[in-house]
């Protein structure tokens, strides 16, 4: 049943399990015996994080941080890092999991963060591509769906803290966040 604020659902939560899985496996043969830190960008890439780390045959410490570009907007602008890390990345392998590369800011914005702590290598798995929307050059190691423009909402994804537990993911009806 989609949600009524829904234009239609985009890619089915059977889609996103199966991708989920070969990313999971895609992970363990990169890992095999290493100790990697994964490092959720919350809060969007929360469930994809779970998840991943679920299908992923590794031993990984967990993090979380928090990255912002957007707030309560829908424009995106210049990512602030709002919640830092718990752990120490300096010579650790780094597996960080995002929601959507989009822009590309965010991701050169934490590259270079991990790099600045003296990070040993990071990996990027993302969720979501929209290279339509691209204004730096970035891109993830692994990415499970490429999409087109749309402002899209469920399995971690957001329209001002809604539609984050939706088991799909969908393209919002413009009439919702056009107000």
């Amino acid at each position: 049943m989609i949600h009524p604020d829904c234009e239609r659902i985009l890619i089915s939560a059977e889609e996103i399990a199966a991708k989920v899985r070969a990313a999971g496996e895609w992970l363990t043969e990169k890992f095999r015996g290493k100790f990697p830190v994964a490092v959720c960008n919350l809060k969007g890439s929360g469930v994809f994080f779970c998840d991943l780390l679920r299908a992923a045959q590794i031993d990984a410490e967990m993090d979380f941080m928090a990255v912002s570009s957007y707030g309560s907007d829908t424009v995106p602008g210049r990512p602030k890092i709002t919640r830092h890390l718990f752990s120490s990345v300096a010579g650790r392998d780094v597996i960080l999991v995002e929601d959507i590369v989009d822009t590309g800011r965010t991701l050169v914005t934490l590259r270079r963060f991990f790099a600045e702590r003296g990070a040993k290598s990071v990996t990027v798995v993302a969720l979501l591509d929209k290279p339509s929307r691209r204004v730096v050059e970035s891109c993830a190691d692994y990415t499970c769906f490429e999409v087109g423009d749309y402002f899209l909402v469920g399995y971690g994804l957001d329209y001002a803290e809604r539609y984050r537990n939706l088991p799909y993911i969908a393209v919002l009806k413009e009439n919702v966040y056009a107000k």
